[in-house]
């Protein structure tokens, strides 16, 4: 599948490569070695409509398609991933709200974000990561109100979001059919923030956990209807699986931009080291991987604007574009040897970040077994 960008694509994808070099690239470095959260730098990106182009047109946003997003994602991966991240998961939000098809509960939250508020996806907790639906948040209906009990961890945005989604379970004897999905804002009584994660990478977002005592929402905040949570999060889950496998091209790309600078600049043996065969097979496979990788997300995207359903591509641009990172970022920190170990260059850092997309959003084992599954329908 040839991929060619519209005028409107290049644009766009300009634009954001011009704040990334401008505006994050000079900061990273400190922020990675503090584990700080920039938002400052955050807040000039909502200036440029960043934090909100995914969201409707009709409901104040940018509307933007998926191949599109695709583009926006993989240009901010190039130089800060945690950056896309922290973006990716006020989307994931969104996507949840949206698929629940309330226009009135779209709405709400598109004008919750839409003045440059932060989302989180609440799903994951300390003994239910890859087996979501045995989750133990609980929730009991109250009147006109449902009341939330448990706690969340590894939740991006979770110390900075306006809106949280938030899993929860009626029953745990009813698996994912007992589970219920609810929109709850920022001051919610009851909802509080625990200990953030001091990570290994993307250390420029926000990881912590999110408490629920006796959080009490009002029942026209649960989307969809009682028993419809765990599909929501699922199809949320779908694009965000190849939203992030975007992401993970772009560390793909920036890896390679970097060795192959370095290639042509080092010398040994008399000439620069992409001259010799062993570095330009290496540098040649890297750029055999992330290309392979940017088709997968492309083609996944192009499926979901056409309203297909992309469950299995989804996992399969997901875990083919993390391996494909994970390898790509090894193989450059072994081009650049010692320099490519240590912190004055940047392949070091993508290397920690590229880890992560192996792990998060469904691991590479959970997505060979949803592969698995679909091939057996």
């Amino acid at each position: 599948m040839a991929i060619v960008l519209t005028e409107e694509q290049i644009q766009l994808r300009d634009l954001v490569r011009d704040f990334m070099a401008g505006e994050v690239k000079p900061y990273i470095s400190e922020f990675d070695e503090k584990g700080e959260f920039p938002l400052e730098i955050y807040r000039k990106s909502f200036e440029l409509g960043f934090h909100c182009l995914d969201i409707p047109e009709g409901n104040g946003g940018i509307g933007l398609d998926n191949k599109t997003m695709c583009v926006i994602l993989e240009e901010i991966g190039k130089v800060e991933p945690a950056m896309a991240i922290t973006m990716l998961c006020t989307s994931l939000a969104m996507k949840c709200v949206l698929v629940g098809k309330n226009q009135e509960q779209i709405q709400r939250v598109a004008d919750i974000l839409m003045p440059g508020g932060f989302g989180a996806f609440c799903l994951t907790e300390p003994d239910s990561g890859s087996d979501a639906a045995s989750l133990r948040t609980s929730v009991v209906k109250d009147g006109d109100d449902y009341v939330l009990n448990g706690s969340k961890c590894f939740s991006t945005n979770g110390g900075y979001a306006d809106v949280y989604i938030v899993f929860a379970t009626l029953d745990r004897k009813l698996g994912a059919k007992g589970i219920c999905a609810f929109i709850v804002e920022k001051g919610t009584p009851g909802l509080s923030v625990g200990k953030h994660e001091n990570k290994m990478g993307l250390r420029l977002s926000n990881t912590c956990d999110v408490i629920f005592q006796d959080v009490r929402v009002p029942a026209k905040n649960l989307l969809g209807k009682e028993g419809e949570g765990f599909k929501i999060a699922m199809e949320g889950l779908d694009e965000g699986r190849a939203y992030n496998g975007s992401i993970a091209v772009g560390i793909c790309q920036g890896a390679v931009d970097a060795c192959v600078r370095y290639a042509k600049e080092r010398r040994t043996f008399g000439v620069p080291i992409i001259q010799h065969q062993a570095v330009g097979m290496m540098l040649a496979d890297m750029e055999i991987y992330t290309e392979a990788a940017r088709q997968l997300a492309y083609n996944a995207m192009s499926m979901a604007d056409e309203g297909k359903k992309i469950t299995k591509e989804a996992a399969i641009c997901k875990c083919f574009c993390a391996d494909a990172a994970m390898k790509v970022t090894t193989d450059a920190v072994q081009i650049m040897g010692g320099y490519g170990y240590s912190k004055e260059y940047p392949v070091e850092k993508l290397m920690r970040d590229a880890k992560i997309f192996q792990i998060f959003e469904g691991t590479n084992q959970i997505q060979r077994l949803v592969i698995l599954k679909e091939m057996a329908r």
